[in-house]
């Protein structure tokens, strides 16, 4: 009858309420539960001496579905690989080359940008643009409390590449394809 009302509608506002919390909270400010630590199976060795973790940019807003189509991408036109100098100078990288980013459960390319924001044993990289395909390399690894992925702690190796791998390639392809815009065909007179 009156479309959208705020919550909470009750018998002492059976119109809603204009503000939600007035004078408190319901349950208090916040349910903090201390849950038990428990350290992620996956651990850096020989094959995967790196320790990943992917996160966002301010720029951008999740994986960018809405914000890679406006002008934000001025500000992050790519997912760069962030890596240490001392990492980057043992395996022959230098800022803005193609690297490949391996771990156990797949593999990625991307280019890499060389910083100190990073410690050595680290490297970084959002996940904003899908031809990066950041969390095909992460885990299949949750949180036991929370189930959310583990998309913070993937071992990896980095080495040269000579550009995107043959997925990416096929995966730019389509996507152009997919956003063509048919030509006009004039009416036959």
């Amino acid at each position: 009858e009156l479309g959208s009302v705020q919550w909470p509608c009750n018998e002492k506002a059976p119109e809603g309420t204009p503000i939600m919390h007035i004078g408190g909270f319901v349950r208090g400010k916040g349910k903090f539960i201390i849950t038990e630590y428990i350290a992620t199976d996956e651990r850096t060795g020989p094959r995967f001496p790196l320790l990943l973790t992917t996160g966002r940019i301010l720029s951008q807003y999740n994986v960018g579905a809405q914000t890679r189509r406006t002008e934000n991408v001025v500000w992050h036109a790519e997912d760069r690989l962030e890596i240490h100098p001392h990492d980057a100078e043992q395996r022959g990288v230098r800022d803005g080359d193609w690297v490949r980013l391996k771990s156990r459960a797949g593999e990625t390319t991307l280019r890499a940008l060389l910083t100190d924001r990073v410690a050595p044993g680290v490297v970084y990289t959002t996940f904003h643009h899908p031809d990066t395909q950041a969390n095909v390399i992460t885990t299949e690894f949750s949180d036991w409390a929370t189930n959310c992925p583990e998309y913070k702690v993937t071992a990896v190796q980095i080495s040269p590449s000579n550009g995107p791998s043959d997925w990416q390639k096929a995966y730019d392809e389509q996507a152009r394809h997919s956003r063509r815009i048919a030509p006009v065909v004039e009416a036959a007179e």
